[in-house]
């Protein structure tokens, strides 16, 4: 090994007029240092960007496994449903329409066992209904004689504007919005295509069946092959929202108080967490969906039927009300104007002391989302956050800015004490305003927490959260 590292230094040089020597460079021809280019830029463009893709490829697969798990589903549905293309006898008894199925997989297939529900029955219920009307406005256009071709353009656009305007309507839209499109289409095809088609009632029919097969097929597939359950991610959204909160609330205060820089913070979990609140407030969208998601979605879990999907919805809107407050506070640490250190010291032991009141009761919100269960310290802890506040509001009252009526009252004073009441007299109104307003935002998003806990309570009771056991083991105890 030593011998060829040897090697692989030797190099040729050559003496010139001056007494030095030159290092002798092959050189190369054109087509040479055309192909050592070629291959700088293969290796160099070409396969650091497959390469990135690839990790790119990877490390979303890796980060949410349910998207592999979906796309394997999706996979095994259309392998499925092919056989009846494939085989002779299953092609023969659909008639030659088993496309239909295969469309069907393609579009109503969807990661959530909720979503898939509902577009599979927005697409059933909406290819009966439709193909029935389409069938008899064929017959009643063709009963009407020459009138046939007017008869079938006014139904059409009759039930066209119906279903287009039905879109619109902010209720139907959420549920059915996918069935209307649906219907446009099925009736269409159905009404205008029985002017040139003689056996229309079999089409439809064959249609109608191909299409039950693939829904049924996507059905089984999402329900009893790794299932993904929107009313479960809804609920884990709202329990995690509710500890990104608390993560946030005590976060700014300890930051402000220990007078830290969070853009210079190496800790990027404690950014992390800092930030939280910002997740929440962008999370309507998501609630939103996901709650209309799992009212089709059958009894599965700790989840009854007729689960309360929409209180979620209530809860998210209470918690963004707080998150609202915490941008606010998170603005108030970025103030350039510097506040004197015994307002700091005058305040940041109550603030501290509702931060974490308060923290600790969005904690206890998430766990009792989390476990299903009535918690038992609900009421000491809003008593603990109510007292908190009162005791902010009373230091509020004496703000250190207030000692300048003893230099009014003393009429004779030293030199230093002189000097100290002009320093005090010195703070002005906007190095205090910082922490007036921080102190501000503090007690008013307990009273936003106090109208989450009364959200969270409403949706315990419509669920028919179980009661805490430590609560039953005291009341047998007390008996």
């Amino acid at each position: 090994m030593a011998s060829k590292e040897e090697a692989w230094k030797l190099e040729w040089r050559i003496s010139v007029d001056n007494g030095t020597t030159e290092r002798l460079v092959p050189t190369y021809g054109p087509s040479k240092r055309i192909f050592l280019w070629l291959k700088g830029f293969v290796m160099k463009v070409i396969l650091e960007r497959i390469a990135k893709s690839m990790r790119n490829i990877w490390r979303i697969g890796a980060d949410d496994p349910a998207k592999v798990v979906h796309c394997l589903k999706v996979g095994l549905a259309l392998s499925l449903v092919s056989i009846f293309y494939y085989m002779r006898p299953l092609y023969d008894g659909v008639g030659g329409n088993a496309m239909w199925a295969i469309m069907t997989v393609v579009v109503v297939f969807e990661s959530t066992v909720g979503a898939t529900f509902s577009k599979c029955v927005n697409r059933v219920v909406a290819t009966i209904l439709a193909g029935t009307l389409g069938i008899a406005v064929n017959w009643v256009a063709a009963q009407s004689g020459k009138a046939e071709i007017f008869v079938t353009a006014c139904s059409v656009f009759l039930f066209a504007f119906t279903a287009t305007y039905s879109r619109f309507f902010p209720s139907f839209k959420s549920r059915f919005d996918y069935g209307a499109v649906i219907f446009i289409l099925t009736f269409s095809l159905v009404s205008v295509g029985g002017y040139r088609v003689d056996k229309l009632f079999d089409m439809a029919q064959q249609r109608a069946s191909t299409i039950a097969i693939g829904t049924c097929i996507c059905i089984v597939i999402t329900v009893f092959l790794c299932p993904i359950w929107a009313g479960s991610q809804l609920h884990r959204l709202v329990q995690c929202n509710l500890v990104k909160l608390a993560d946030s609330l005590d976060g700014c205060v300890e930051e402000y108080f220990k007078m830290k820089d969070i853009s210079t913070n190496e800790d990027k979990e404690t950014n992390m967490k800092l930030q939280g609140f910002k997740c929440v407030l962008n999370s309507k969208g998501t609630e939103e969906a996901m709650a209309n998601l799992a009212r089709w979605e059958p009894a599965h879990g700790s989840f009854n039927f007729r689960h309360p999907w929409q209180q979620y919805v209530k809860i998210g809107a209470a918690m963004r009300r707080c998150a609202y407050c915490l941008e606010n506070l998170s603005i108030c640490m970025s103030y350039e104007a510097e506040v004197p250190d015994q307002v700091k010291n005058h305040f940041g032991e109550a603030c501290m002391k509702l931060s974490s009141a308060s923290s600790k009761m969005l904690r206890e919100l998430a766990d009792m989302i989390k476990n299903t269960r009535k918690s038992s310290k609900i009421d000491y802890l809003v008593f603990d956050m109510n007292s908190a506040v009162q005791e902010l509001q009373e230091t509020l009252k004496a703000v250190p800015i207030e000692t300048n009526k003893l230099e009014k009252e003393e009429d004779v004073k030293s030199e230093e004490d002189n000097k100290e009441g002009d320093r005090t007299m010195a703070m002005s109104l906007h190095e205090v305003l910082p922490v007036a307003t921080l102190v501000s935002l503090l007690i008013e998003n307990a009273a936003r927490i106090q109208t989450t806990v009364e959200a969270v309570d409403e949706l315990a009771n419509l669920a028919d959260f179980k009661q805490d056991s430590k609560k039953k083991i005291g009341s047998n105890n007390a008996t």
